[in-house]
C-alpha cells in the first residue's frame, strides 16, 4: 500500500475531484456533481470533502462524506474515487476516511451504497470492515439507462474500534 495522508479538501481541490470522478469507466459506478455543487457541499458542515495525498502532496484520491451532523450517528461515505485504479490506494483513502468518520465526528454507522457490478469497490469495502446489510433492488439507473441493485454495506463504531484494537 503506498503512503497516503488525508486532508481536508479546499475550493482549489474542485477541478482535481470533478477530474476524477468523470475518469473514464467511473460513470458507471460513481456520481459526480458540478462545480456549484460541490461549492456549496464544501462550505456545508454536514459534508467532509478529504484529499489522499501521497507524501510529496500530490493527490491519489477523494472521498466525500455527508449526514456528519445527524443526530442518530448515522453518517454516509457519499462518493470514494481514487485518481489511477489498480495502485493500492482505494483501501488506504477508505481506511483514512473511517477513522477521521470515526475520530472526529459523532457518528455511530457509516453506511455507503455500491453498484451490484463494482466488484472491485465491494472487495476494498468488505477489507476495510464494511458488511453488507441489504440490497436497494434496481436502485441504480446507469448511464446506458439499465438498473442495477445497489448493496447497502455499512461499519459500525464498535466493529472499527475492535478492528484497531
Amino acid at each position: 500500500m503506498p503512503a497516503l495522508s488525508l486532508r481536508r479538501a479546499t475550493e482549489a481541490d474542485i477541478p482535481f475531484i470533478m477530474e476524477t470522478e468523470r475518469k473514464p469507466g467511473y460513470d458507471q459506478f460513481i456520481g459526480r456533481y458540478g462545480v456549484e455543487e460541490h461549492l456549496a457541499q464544501l462550505a456545508n458542515p454536514a459534508f467532509a470533502y478529504l484529499i489522499g495525498e501521497d507524501s510529496e502532496g500530490n493527490p491519489l484520491g477523494f472521498v466525500i462524506l455527508m449526514d456528519l451532523n445527524r443526530r442518530d450517528g448515522n453518517a454516509c461515505v457519499k462518493r470514494i474515487a481514487v485518481a489511477s485504479p489498480e495502485k493500492g490506494v482505494g483501501r488506504p483513502l477508505l481506511t483514512g476516511a473511517v477513522d477521521f468518520a470515526f475520530l472526529e465526528t459523532n457518528a455511530h454507522r457509516l453506511w455507503l451504497d455500491v453498484v451490484s457490478g463494482n466488484l472491485r469497490a465491494q472487495t476494498v469495502y468488505r477489507k476495510v470492515g464494511f458488511i453488507q446489510e441489504g440490497v436497494l433492488r434496481e436502485a441504480a439507473l446507469l448511464p446506458d439507462g439499465s438498473r442495477s441493485d445497489f448493496f447497502l454495506m455499512s461499519i459500525l463504531r464498535p466493529e472499527w474500534a475492535a478492528r484497531r484494537g
